[in-house]
């Protein structure tokens, strides 16, 4: 044997185990990745049918109701060309900017009321929504009616889950959080349907959005923040003397909303100088407009009315004991707005978390 082939050998001989066989060991991991690939995989396969599909009524994230193919398909369907407005709420630097004058008076415009409007803004000073939820590259929103489908519905866990959780006027939340959630990013509201203290059915940093149906609504808003002798005319129910919300919380929304969702997804003929009982979207239709606009996806729950006769003295919301009778002199028209509602959930804009008529 040559010294060469011996100094060779005596190498291998001092060469740690590990080393020796540092070409043996791989393919024993083979199966392993192969298994993990295999996961991965399926794991983004599945993630990718969940999140186009779209129908999921319970949510474990609001990143899984994002599809894309869900919102191409909600635009792409509406039949009154929506625009993508993201400002809500009216500011002081659009009168100054002149980009708000308007032939309209209330509620869909603000023509003579310019100065309460002011007045209002100046004190409130902000119309901005949280960054948290301006940033998000995808919003997920649900509307939350006072209808009596709610109840028992045990959605609670499930609304509280998406970004925006938009309530309609006084409904309250206390007690009633099984079925629908304690969460309230925004709570739009009137005088007459306000709740003298916000607090005690609203999160802190809940957004109090006022919808002005008329002047006396901005008027009244006006008191309450100037701690003004308050005028009780003008309503057709007396709204809270003390009223108790955070000014830096409070919003008017702009007029803009209630006017497109009356001419484009109610199409109501109405006329300024006409001397017929005018009708009017409610807040809850305005709402889910509001958020069409705002939102990637729109959810709907405890909206619809009962419509048989025999169903007049079921109640009609989620708490109380009010009846159809109540909404016998109101400025809706509750049939057209459902009409309305079933083109929009038979478009694909709008999806209700629970069984409805």
């Amino acid at each position: 044997m040559s010294q060469k082939a011996t100094k060779t050998e005596v190498r291998n001989k001092l060469r740690p185990f590990s080393a020796q066989h540092e070409t043996l060991w791989w393919p024993r991991l083979l199966p392993v990745l192969l298994f993990f690939v295999t996961f991965v995989m399926f794991y983004c396969s599945y993630a990718l049918i969940q999140s186009y599909g779209g129908t999921s009524k319970s949510p474990s994230s609001s990143k899984s109701l994002c599809g894309g193919w869900l919102t191409q398909k909600k635009w792409e369907s509406l039949n009154f060309n929506i625009s993508r407005r993201t400002q809500l709420f009216m500011k002081m630097e659009d009168f100054f900017w002149r980009q708000h004058l308007s032939d309209l008076a209330l509620p869909y415009g603000i023509k003579g009321s310019e100065l309460l409007l002011l007045k209002v803004l100046a004190v409130t000073a902000n119309y901005h929504v949280p960054a948290k939820i301006e940033n998000l590259e995808c919003r997920t929103c649900v509307v939350i009616g006072n209808g009596f489908a709610i109840k028992n519905s045990s959605l609670g866990s499930i609304i509280n889950k998406y970004d925006v959780v938009i309530r309609l006027n006084d409904a309250p939340v206390r007690g009633y959080e099984e079925d629908v959630g304690n969460k309230t990013t925004m709570r739009f509201f009137y005088p007459e349907s306000a709740f003298y203290n916000p607090g005690l059915d609203n999160e802190p940093d809940t957004l109090m959005v006022l919808v002005p149906f008329k002047q006396q609504d901005l008027r009244w808003l006006k008191e309450i923040l100037y701690n003004e002798k308050r005028v009780r005319k003008g309503f057709w129910k007396p709204p809270p003397q003390i009223w108790l919300g955070d000014a830096s919380k409070v919003r008017v929304l702009d007029p803009h909303f209630l006017h497109q969702t009356a001419v484009k997804l109610l199409k109501i003929n109405f006329h300024p100088k006409s001397k017929q009982i005018p009708v009017h979207p409610t807040t809850g239709i305005l709402a889910i407009f509001v958020a069409l606009n705002y939102c990637d996806v729109v959810h709907v729950a405890g909206f619809g009315y009962p419509r048989s006769k025999s169903q007049q003295q079921q109640p009609i919301h989620y708490y109380g004991y009010a009846t159809m009778k109540s909404m016998k002199n109101s400025y809706h028209d509750l049939n057209h707005e459902a009409e309305a509602l079933k083109r929009l959930e038979d478009s694909g804009a709008i999806l209700y978390l629970h069984p409805h008529l």
